[in-house]
């Protein structure tokens, strides 16, 4: 068995396990499995953006970069054991990814990179799929790019890839579970949901992806030890996003009404044709539920906690001053 073969066969079994540890012991219960996103994360963020990214990454970023300069003088870890050189690209790329994130949530243009992220009221294992194209490229860009250009083993690719797939899927994962004090170190989904809720006093918090103890060194962990709750504006963003893929990304350059928008015949083709693909399938396969396009009304009851940007700016920003 090739190490892609074996990588695979481990990520398949993880995902079989997180899925049976989410329906025994759900961090919130009641969460349907096929949740609102769970298709659009599944195939187009999971499936048709890693695959078309994956390419744009390794064949027209770090290839050319690769074969167009002279590299020779850097090759640090030749004499390194793969599993030293995994062990040193999974900690410094997880401090990379703590202050990156930490840059997105002060900075109102990479918000726009980032928000996908947090669109979601559901959350579970498949919820940390949904990341920007923009957001992703530069990531993973700048995750690979020195492990394929400073001259690591070709297999720290595939294993650290599986790693990140591994961990993002935990840390979302609708689990209840408690790491006592091995929460110092790891993250898990203890800290990181709450990263998640729809709370000024988390935007700014819980930026750790592997390793819990950047946030603990820095001073941003915020672990209440109580949960955000189960109703839907305890999660997510506390304004209208597009459920569409490609709206979410059109949504990052301009902002938009969808209401509005379906005055448009051409527009209210497109939005209803995910809600009728799925409603023909339901029908086919015998579900007695219809699918329905999601009203878009805004709350009125928002958590007293929560910063409402002015609604004519035309960037909104959840940075607030708080009180440590």
């Amino acid at each position: 068995m090739s190490l892609i073969q074996t990588t695979t066969t481990i990520l398949i079994c993880w995902v079989i396990f997180i899925i049976a540890w989410e329906r025994i012991f759900p961090y919130r219960k009641g969460l349907p499995f096929f949740r609102d996103g769970f298709w659009v994360d599944l195939v187009w963020y999971t499936i048709i953006q890693s695959y078309v990214l994956k390419i744009v990454i390794f064949d027209y970023i770090i290839s050319p970069v690769q074969h167009h300069f002279d590299w020779s003088g850097f090759q640090f870890f030749k004499s390194w054991s793969i599993a030293e050189q995994v062990l040193f690209f999974v900690v410094t790329h997880d401090l990379y990814i703590y202050l990156f994130h930490r840059l997105q949530h002060a900075s109102k243009l990479l918000w726009r990179t980032h928000e996908a992220h947090h669109s979601g009221k559901e959350i579970d294992f498949l919820a940390g799929s949904r990341s920007h194209s923009v957001e992703i490229i530069i990531n993973q860009t700048i995750e690979f790019a020195p492990i394929v250009i400073l001259g690591a083993d070709p297999a720290v690719v595939p294993i650290k890839a599986m790693l990140d797939a591994m961990f993002g899927m935990f840390i979302h994962a609708n689990i209840n579970v408690k790491f006592g004090k091995l929460k110092y170190f790891l993250n898990s989904p203890e800290l990181h949901l709450w990263h998640h809720a729809n709370y000024r006093e988390v935007f700014h918090k819980n930026f750790s992806t592997k390793f819990s103890v950047w946030d603990y060194l820095f001073g941003t962990v915020y672990d209440p030890g109580r949960k955000p709750g189960d109703d839907r504006d305890n999660w997510g963003l506390y304004y209208d996003y597009p459920k569409d893929y490609f709206l979410q990304h059109a949504f990052s350059v301009k902002r938009f009404d969808e209401k509005k928008l379906l005055k448009y015949k051409w527009f209210k083709a497109y939005y209803a044709l995910r809600p009728n693909l799925l409603a023909a399938s339901k029908k086919i396969f015998g579900s007695k539920k219809s699918a329905t396009i999601v009203n878009m009304h805004q709350p009125d009851d928002r958590p007293s906690t929560l910063i409402v940007a002015d609604t004519d700016e035309t960037v909104i920003s959840y940075n607030y001053n708080q009180k440590n």
